[in-house]
């Protein structure tokens, strides 16, 4: 429980910040924005470049893995859609900040979570899941903004296009053919990958406190709640089911678990500013699922690990 509750505070630490400095016009409104074009374009890249690039997949069940990955992602997306599909009175853009806020993980939490319950054999096998989800999960968010977000375009040469162009996807791309191919990230760009990417937690984090309008709560219950249930309930619950099928168990199983039950990440707020989402929707289930992830985290790993 408490290393579950450590992981997770110094990320409610800097959104509180953030949002304590756009109420006081420390930075103007241009600087902010300026800050999130920096963390799309150029941090969270070379963060995913150096991460997917030092992967390893040696000794690893990856093939029951990705598989379990596949299945409950793309489960928690579907039953999204058809949601959207059935007559939800949801705008497109608020759909697409309700789909990011069921479908995205976040990254840091995920992996300070499985090294506090297993250690380095738990982070490798975090690291592992991640790759494979990071890869699916921009495509599905990125395909749903061009469907669904204020800038949609209709047909499939636009989505192709987008998805592409996508600086994440370029960025997820070319770490797995660092991987893959047994090149591996070279010393010198792992150094200033490293020290570029190491910015990209607070600064989206920072983004996302600046955005946040606590005033504004009242109208987001509904996308938080319907975020959330398929955030914290159906992902865990599918994962743990597909885990069974597929005999996978102890630390490779656990890591997929906490992969797969932790709150959405702060890059979807980044997106939803980039991309034509609705921001203020996705600031506040961002702050909300991560503040429920102190209550509901230690309960699902009291159930499923």
């Amino acid at each position: 429980m408490s290393d579950i509750a450590t992981a997770l505070a110094p990320i409610l630490v800097l959104i509180v910040i953030g949002y304590g400095l756009k109420r006081s016009r420390f930075l103007s409104d241009e600087a902010w924005s300026g800050m999130e074009k920096l963390t799309y374009f150029i941090l969270f890249p070379a963060l995913l470049v150096r991460t997917l690039g030092n992967q390893s997949l040696a000794g690893a069940p990856w093939s029951a893995m990705l598989l379990v990955v596949l299945g409950t992602i793309l489960t928690a997306a579907a039953l999204l859609i058809v949601w959207q599909q059935l007559g939800a009175s949801t705008s497109g853009p608020t759909f697409t900040s309700i789909f990011q806020g069921g479908v995205r993980f976040n990254t840091y939490i995920a992996l300070a979570v499985a090294q506090a319950f297993y250690g380095m054999d738990g982070l490798a096998m975090a690291a592992v899941s991640a790759g494979f989800m990071i890869v699916l999960i921009n495509l599905l968010c990125i395909s749903a903004f061009a469907i669904w977000g204020e800038r949609s375009r209709k047909g499939l040469k636009p989505i192709i296009r987008d998805v592409i162009g996508n600086p994440l996807i370029i960025a997820c791309a070319i770490g797995w053919f660092l991987s893959l191919s047994g090149i591996g990230v070279p010393g010198m760009a792992e150094d200033i990958l490293e020290i570029i990417g190491r910015a990209a937690l607070p600064f989206g984090l920072l983004a996302v406190g600046a955005a946040l309008k606590p005033e504004a709560v009242r109208g987001h219950i509904n996308p938080i709640l319907v975020s959330s249930l398929v955030q914290f309930g159906i992902k865990p619950v599918a994962a743990a089911l597909l885990i069974s099928v597929t005999g996978l168990s102890g630390v490779p199983a656990g890591a997929l678990i906490i992969c797969l039950m932790v709150p959405t990440a702060p890059s979807a707020y980044i997106l939803a500013r980039q991309l034509g989402g609705d921001t203020a929707t996705m600031a506040s289930i961002i702050t909300f699922q991560t503040i429920l992830a102190f209550l509901i985290m230690p309960l699902v790993a009291l159930l499923l690990l």
